[in-house]
Parts: structure tokens; C-alpha cells; sequence
């Protein structure tokens, strides 16, 4: 990951974004309009949205989307380019999100992932998550459930970090 940027996306980026969810089969697909919307939620009814890009020289080699709402946030899509995968940059994604997260207050994130990607499964329970639901049929092409997962951002007492320390 040397030379590698995590920071949040600009307008300017978002082209480069959806090409890339695009080429992702397992990525959710939004569209353009969506990621617009997320750069322009920095505070609408109290929802937070986030919107981190992996930058290696001049290619987004990654993305992390995420939302807070009160005490809690979500992770809501992470995708790295195939040719950049297993090399950390979907953990350092998601810490960006988590520490986002964190610092808005946010006590735990929660996430969905596919039960047959037991790669992005292991890379969530790395970063703390436990599996605390399931959603039968959750997701399509291919149909499959969703494995609920969430992380305490925070210790029980609200004073300091929980499993998550970024």
C-alpha cells in the first residue's frame, strides 16, 4: 500500500467511483445521483454520510461508503479493484469509516455482507465485527442471505474505545 491515499472523495471523482462499482459484480449499484447525494449529506436530518477513495497515484484503487444516524453508523458498500485485493486496503477502508464514525460520535457500526464471501467475512472479523443476524434471500444475482454484523466503536460506558481502537 505504499504511495497509497485514504481520503474522502471529491465531485470530481465520482465518474472514476460508479466505473468502479460497475466492474464490481458484488458491489451495490447506485449510480451517480446516489454518490452525489452522499458527498452533499454532510448533515441532513442528523444523517451523516461518508464517502472514502483509495487513491494509488492517479487510479482509485478502492472506495468505503458510510452513514451515521444518532449512536449509530453503518458501513454501507467497501470495493477495491481487483487487481489491488488482498493487500489491506479493504481494512484500511474501513477503519477510515470506523474513525469517521467514531468521531462523529457514533457508538457502533454495523454492516451486511454476503454469507457465501467468506473473504470480506474474515476481514470484518478482523476488524472486530461479530455476526449478530441473518437476512434470508437478501441480496441477488446471485441470490444469497446477508450476515448482520456489528462493532462496538465504544466501551459499554461511552469513555473510551471499545474493539475498535483507530
Amino acid at each position: 500500500m505504499k504511495g497509497l491515499e485514504i481520503r474522502k472523495a471529491s465531485e470530481a471523482e465520482l465518474a472514476e467511483v460508479v466505473q468502479l462499482e460497475r466492474d464490481t459484480p458484488a458491489a451495490p449499484h447506485w449510480g451517480l445521483a446516489a454518490y452525489q447525494r452522499m458527498l452533499a449529506a454532510s448533515d441532513s436530518g442528523g444523517l451523516l454520510r461518508v464517502l472514502f477513495v483509495a487513491v494509488d497515484g492517479q487510479v482509485i484503487s478502492g472506495f468505503a461508503a458510510g452513514r451515521v444516524l444518532g449512536p449509530e453508523a453503518e458501513i454501507e458498500s467497501v470495493v477495491v479493484r481487483e487487481s489491488a485485493r488482498r493487500q489491506g486496503l479493504g481494512t484500511a477502508l474501513c477503519r477510515a469509516v470506523m474513525a469517521w464514525a467514531r468521531n462523529e460520535d457514533a457508538e457502533a457500526v454495523e454492516l451486511e455482507v454476503r454469507s457465501g464471501s467468506p473473504g470480506a467475512l474474515k476481514l470484518y472479523g478482523g476488524l472486530g465485527f461479530v455476526a449478530i443476524g441473518r437476512r434470508e434471500e437478501y441480496y441477488r444475482e446471485p441470490v444469497e442471505d446477508a450476515i448482520l454484523m456489528r462493532c462496538a466503536l465504544r466501551s459499554p460506558t461511552n469513555e473510551g474505545p471499545g474493539l475498535f481502537e483507530g
